[in-house]
């Protein structure tokens, strides 16, 4: 079928998380990729559980430094100095080499094309500027908005509510596979786009599609 839209959580999914440590590995020392993973570990824990609290919203990026902190806790070994350095890496995360064209391609049908993601505006400004794809969004909607996060309901109604259309014409895109099956959940069409061959775990909500990369997004319609 046609979609009205295709929609792509940012991080893990347009933009490569781990780009900032990998920028720094060596000055880190043998325990970087470590360091990088628990990094994104506690920054999604913390996204979770602020939206569970309720009422207890932080920006993106204050769970980001404090995840970053946490992670330097968890692995004594890296160089602590490196925490501005790799901060300032994660403005400016390096999109997938694949990304400009799938998004170029898509636009190209006539379809909106957006970003729906935890991050901050300020950051996902930053990274969309960052990597030249500022022309080829029609949208980036952040959580800031509503000041909770995925996998919330509102979040993903944001892109129906804004665009008036129904959930079954949007296909959403993430590396994610909570937010894939929260996506599921709503409505979506959902393609996991699961680029390091984890196995699935919510099978009772399952993406229409699995890809290891965006490159068969557009022959999937």
């Amino acid at each position: 079928m046609a979609h009205a839209a295709y929609v792509f959580d940012a991080y893990g999914t347009l933009f490569d998380v781990h780009a900032a440590v990998r920028k720094h590995a060596e000055k880190l020392g043998p325990d970087s990729q470590r360091l990088s993973s628990l990094w994104r570990e506690k920054q999604l824990e913390y996204s979770w559980i602020r939206a569970l609290m309720g009422g207890q919203y932080l920006d993106f990026w204050t769970l980001t430094q404090q995840a970053l902190d946490t992670a330097f806790a968890l692995v004594p070994s890296a160089d602590k100095s490196l925490r501005d350095e790799l901060l300032n890496a994660y403005w400016k995360l390096d999109c997938y080499p694949e990304v400009p064209q799938v998004l170029t391609n898509l636009k190209a049908t006539g379809a909106k094309i957006a970003i729906l993601s935890n991050g901050s505006p300020a950051m996902l400004d930053a990274a969309v500027q960052a990597s030249n794809l500022g022309d080829l969004f029609d949208d980036v909607f952040s959580v800031d908005e509503l000041k909770t996060y995925k996998t919330d309901p509102r979040v993903y109604e944001m892109v129906t509510t804004h665009y008036r259309i129904y959930p079954d014409t949007v296909s959403f895109q993430s590396s994610n596979r909570w937010d894939v099956a929260g996506a599921t959940a709503f409505g979506f069409r959902t393609v996991w786009m699961n680029r390091t061959g984890m196995p699935d775990e919510y099978l009772d909500l399952s993406p229409a599609a699995v890809l290891n990369d965006l490159t068969g997004l557009q022959a999937l319609g």
